[in-house]
């Protein structure tokens, strides 16, 4: 009967590159965009507040 023996030290490091490999993953899938996805996203965003503003009323600023 025996038992394998394992480096807690080594054992503590790899679990902490495991994690950081999980953190790092889930980073580029909520920030990983390439600059052509980023400058789309800017355009379209700035087409449409330029549409809003279009078919904005203005209230005059004189008393009658």
């Amino acid at each position: 009967m025996s038992a394998e023996i394992v480096n807690l030290r080594q054992f503590r490091k790899d679990k902490a590159r495991l994690e950081k490999e999980k953190q790092a993953e889930q980073n580029r899938l909520s920030f990983g965009r390439s600059k052509a996805e980023k400058s789309l996203t800017r355009t379209l965003n700035e087409k449409a507040e330029k549409t809003l503003d279009q078919g904005r009323l203005e209230k005059s600023t004189e008393d009658d």
